[in-house]
């Protein structure tokens, strides 16, 4: 059997890493974007050729237009095509009103987890399109139960930024939806991951567990789970779909 390429971006922590694993055990090759967690990057590396799958790390800033454009054009380099993208990388920033936020907490943010999933989304559809000669493929975004909830006095200007990953998903299915590829969004809930620390809060899926109607914070592998089925050709039919993973919240 022919293994598919994924490309996964903020793939060294977290629900990036735990897609990757999972996906490399399912019969996926491997690229695995990340910024700065080399060593992080490099253990995920090892566990994909571990379950068989070819794996090649591409460093680059989502936050930067020109990086993103070099991790592409290094993947094509190494890699017969792009079957999957898992638009994963963003950011959180610590807890804050609105009435607090400056300016440049504001431009990082929408740079890198909307300006930045728009341009990633750009490329793979160019290379993925069949109208543009590709074979057709399938796009999970990685939005937030935060779009839903707004997370006030927490981080508006992220649930704000989720939003517009879920608009994304929505238009861009839309647009490609006849030119072979699929496009659909999970909306994570509480899961134990890295990014509440990020966000200054590392206590807080556990200080929370008990607002989720399951009564318990989530898992990245379970996120890797509904990934997994969506770039599957199980998910065939599904398109411009925001499945929630958040145990009922």
């Amino acid at each position: 059997m022919t293994r598919k390429t994924v490309l996964i971006t903020g793939a060294s922590a977290g629900i990036g890493a735990a897609s990757a694993r999972l996906l490399a055990q399912n019969g996926y090759d491997i690229g695995i974007g990340y910024r700065s967690d080399l060593d992080g990057a490099k253990a995920v590396a090892e566990d994909v050729r571990a379950a068989g799958g070819k794996a090649v790390l591409f460093r680059a800033d989502v936050g930067d237009g020109g990086e993103i454009e070099r991790m592409f054009q290094e993947f094509d380099s190494v890699f017969p095509r792009l079957d999957a993208l898992v638009n994963n990388a963003g950011v959180v920033a610590p807890a804050s009103r609105v009435e607090d936020m400056t300016e440049e907490r504001l431009a990082q943010m929408f740079r890198i987890n909307v300006v930045g999933a728009f341009l990633v989304a750009r490329e793979a559809v160019r290379r993925m399109s069949t109208a543009r000669g590709g074979q057709g493929g399938a796009i999970v975004n990685m939005s937030s139960a935060a779009a839903r909830l707004a997370s006030p006095n927490l981080y508006v200007d992220y649930a704000a930024s989720k939003a517009a990953i879920d608009t994304l998903t929505s238009g861009l299915a839309l647009e490609v939806a006849a030119q072979g590829i699929r496009v659909n969004a999970i909306r994570p809930g509480l899961i134990e991951t890295a990014l509440h620390g990020k966000g200054g809060d590392p206590d807080r899926a556990q200080r929370l567990a008990s607002t989720v109607p399951m009564e318990r914070t989530g898992s990245a592998e379970e996120v890797a789970a509904a990934v997994l089925w969506l770039l599957s050709d199980d998910a065939s039919y599904v398109t411009g779909t925001h499945l929630d993973v958040s145990g009922g919240r």
